[in-house]
């Protein structure tokens, strides 16, 4: 008697799990690549949206094929101000200030979709043409090397490599 009852339980929770109400918008939008080969891979370069009205931006991975899609908060009023801008990826993107940003639009085909007015497009290598006034450089001079120094010690003295702390610590045994 008790385990129709336990299945049935089961079966509820298991469609009420499965049913999904979504009433937030959506953002789709690709990014793409102006100096790359057809095949390369899109997959990992991350957007930011953010809205007005919104503390908390929301961020989506692209795919292969460059597309990508992110939820709107519900907060978000029925026009949303909105921008998606391109964040990065795992290799080093390029790319102007004007073309990594575009604002968000609604979407004519699909309701509670919304697009981006502009393509995010970035280059895979530092371009600098005469008009523009853009330096590509690895880093920041400001700052020095963050390499550390291995001191060699023999392993007998049970000390950890040196490159754990910036400067050699050498305890004082005996002493209370």
């Amino acid at each position: 008697m008790a385990l129709p009852l336990v299945i049935t339980v089961l079966l509820f929770t298991l469609a009420v799990t499965r049913f999904e109400l979504s009433a937030c918008d959506v953002v789709k939008g690709s990014v793409s690549c102006l100096d790359c080969g057809k095949d390369y891979d899109f997959a990992g370069i991350k957007v930011l949206v953010k809205c007005d009205q919104v503390k908390k931006p929301t961020t989506a991975i692209t795919k292969e094929d460059g597309s990508f899609e992110a939820e709107l908060p519900t907060s978000v009023s029925p026009t949303p101000n909105c921008l998606a801008m391109l964040l990065g990826g795992p290799d080093q993107l390029y790319g102007s200030r004007k073309n990594a940003v575009s604002t968000i639009v609604k979407a004519k085909d699909e309701p509670n979709s919304y697009t981006i007015s502009n393509p995010l497009v970035f280059f895979t290598t530092c371009t600098t043409d005469a008009n523009s006034k853009a330096k590509c450089s690895k880093g920041s001079s400001k700052f020095g090397s963050s390499e550390t120094i291995d001191l060699p010690l023999p392993r007998e003295w049970g000390f950890p490599p040196t490159s754990y702390y910036t400067l050699p610590f050498i305890p004082i045994i005996g002493i209370p």
